[in-house]
């Protein structure tokens, strides 16, 4: 930036200066186009940008039921019984699911005390019991009062300049993060003068960019986004606060599969389970049966003092017949119900239904794809986690844990649906010195695809407890490498570890205290037991899975004790000395955590 003022710049920092004695307004025009770049710092300009880069403390409402605050990391909250530990925004999905698990039940969250919140400005106390937190949360008004903006946000760096009444320059900063520019602003007196140095850019709520180059294209660009997108600072924790016109929108944008049917008390979910359904925006619908078979009916919405009705009318799909209440919309779900036991629950399945199978097809081809889960009917069979497969031209289909190849075939059809299929076939020659342990046999099904993105993707057996997840690994693709992939990858690979510790047990101690890991090529981790003894063959993966979250999976196999590390562990932490993993166990509703450190 260049700090060399016109004229004009003088003449209005003088004007300043004889109002500083004034009366100030409490919030002053935004400014215009031509007015030069220094703001004062109780500008409306300003308190737009300290608005922007407040904390937001509505991310965890399902908690603290307060918007103006957020507690800190790591805290402990007993939810309908079962205790857990919050260690991260991840982990409030838990808090939901727990909730999620019965739609009749009454859900009871009890924080463990004494905890630390930290306000928008970013200043922080001790809250030592319920009372004290009861009454700081009165202060943030259910429904979205609290001030911050969360629709836009700004990129960093930022660096900006503060001046006297003289126009001499006193200081500059550079900010890297939201924090540093609210405590930045917090810091001035409400006449110092301060510039940005343009330009800035500042990335909207869906993903956009906009750059800015003067106060005044700042303020309108915030002033434009902060009402642009819902914050969500209520506390229904589902987003239930949606509109009728939004509801409209979702239901006819997508397939929607039926999963739970309930009607007059009586559960009808196995005759009506995976029907498909669209809605078309004349107030249309189709619904297809498993064999394929249509039937057509009309839909229509209104809003009441009890929410959103949708009417459904079909001549032939009487259990459908009704007036339901739409009564929580989640990710890709929607909930209805009505009085007298009557339910059902649609999820929307955009990507899955498609009369060209090629999308999926070229998707397949691009990448190698390994096994996060699979399921055999209902039994998760840990032995295949990271395992690879490679689909290529021709049909050929590989599926590799490093050591061993098997080769079979696969295709990619629709169903009498119109739903994604595809099938695995491997071949049955027991005397290929190649064959894999475990037989890959266990995976050849028709699976039907129940979830479609770039990066991973689900398959389901229709009407059975049969799924396959797969996750796309592209990561030594030489365009696009992730550097923290990369990283852990190489210190993993630089010597021999043990297992340091296993859920605060330390070695010697623990169960693991045998055995010596080392994290080779081609994903092989080799397993030796004792100083000399034999070693067995293991799988372990670095990757970011289509969440973000890095992930190190381990298949150490499923006997002994070994069996407690195959899983797909989060990545915490790391030295040159040491890897710090954690697990959630759905028995225990609790993290496992896995250290290893170097062998000495």
């Amino acid at each position: 930036m260049k700090n060399v003022f016109k004229y004009s710049v003088f003449t209005l920092l003088f004007m300043a200066t004889l109002m500083v004695s004034s009366c100030q307004e409490e919030f002053e025009e935004l400014p215009q186009p031509d007015e030069q770049q220094t703001i004062m710092a109780s500008s409306s300009t300003a308190q737009l940008i300290e608005r922007t880069s407040s904390n937001d403390g509505s991310f965890d409402n399902i908690v603290d039921g307060a918007s103006c605050f957020a507690l800190n990391f790591p805290y402990t909250v007993e939810v309908n019984g079962i205790e857990i530990t919050i260690d991260s925004r991840e982990d409030l999905q838990l808090i939901e699911e727990i909730f999620d698990a019965f739609d009749d039940d009454t859900n009871i969250l009890e924080i463990i005390f004494p905890i630390t919140i930290t306000f928008a400005d970013y200043s922080e106390i001790v809250i030592n019991n319920k009372e004290e937190l009861r009454a700081l949360a009165e202060d943030c008004l259910e429904g979205g009062a609290d001030d911050d903006i969360e629709c836009i946000d700004f990129v960093y760096p930022i660096t900006l300049y503060t001046f006297d009444i003289n126009a001499q320059q006193t200081g500059s900063v550079t900010v890297d993060s939201d924090e540093e520019l609210r405590v930045f602003f917090k810091g001035l007196d409400d006449n110092d003068l301060i510039s940005i140095d343009f330009p800035v850019t500042l990335k909207l709520y869906d993903g956009t960019t906009v750059t800015v180059y003067s106060n005044a294209e700042l303020a309108t660009a915030i002033e434009n986004a902060k009402d642009a997108c819902d914050e969500d600072d209520d506390d229904d924790y589902n987003d239930d606060d949606f509109t009728l016109e939004r509801f409209n929108n979702l239901i006819v944008e997508c397939p929607w599969l039926v999963r739970e049917v309930e009607r007059d008390a009586v559960n009808q979910t196995d005759q009506y389970f995976e029907y498909l359904m669209n809605f078309t925006e004349d107030g249309g619908v189709t619904v297809k049966d498993r064999l394929g078979n249509v039937l057509n009916g009309f839909w229509s919405s209104r809003i009441t003092d009890h929410g959103i009705l949708l009417n459904l009318e079909f001549d032939i799909l009487v259990d459908f017949n009704l007036q339901w209440f739409v009564y929580e919309i989640e990710k890709g779900k929607i909930k209805l119900y009505a009085e007298g036991g009557n339910k059902i629950i649609l999820k929307s399945v955009c990507d899955v239904y498609n009369e060209d199978p090629n999308t999926l097809r070229e998707i397949l081809r691009e990448c190698a794809w390994v096994i996060k889960k699979v399921k055999n009917n209902g039994d998760e069979i840990d032995r295949l986690l990271g395992y690879e497969f490679k689909f290529m031209a021709e049909g050929v289909v590989t599926l590799s844990n490093g050591v061993n190849t098997s080769t079979g075939s696969w295709e990619i059809t629709t169903n009498a649906q119109g739903r994604l299929v595809m099938g695995l076939t491997f071949g049955e020659n027991m005397n290929d010195p190649n064959r894999l342990d475990p037989n890959p046999n266990e995976i050849y099904f028709e699976w039907l695809l129940s979830d479609l993105r770039n990066d991973r993707l689900k398959f389901e057996i229709e009407g059975t407890a049969y799924e396959l997840i797969l996750q796309r690994v592209c990561d030594d693709a030489p365009n696009t490498p992730d550097g923290d992939v990369l990283e852990i990858r190489n210190v993993m690979m630089g010597g021999e570890w043990i297992v340091g510790e296993y859920n605060d047990v330390v070695y010697p101690d623990n169960d693991f205290a045998q055995y010596t890991f080392a994290f080779q090529a081609e994903h092989v981790m080799a397993i030796t037991t004792g100083q000399t003894g034999p070693t067995q063959a293991g799988v372990w993966r670095v990757l970011r899975n289509s969440d973000g979250k890095l992930k190190v999976y381990l298949n150490a196999g499923v006997n002994g004790e070994l069996i407690e590390l195959t899983d797909d562990w989060d990545f915490v932490s790391m030295t040159n000395e040491s890897i710090t993993l954690k697990s959630y166990n759905d028995t225990n509703v609790s993290y496992d955590t896995l250290v290893f450190v170097k062998k000495p």
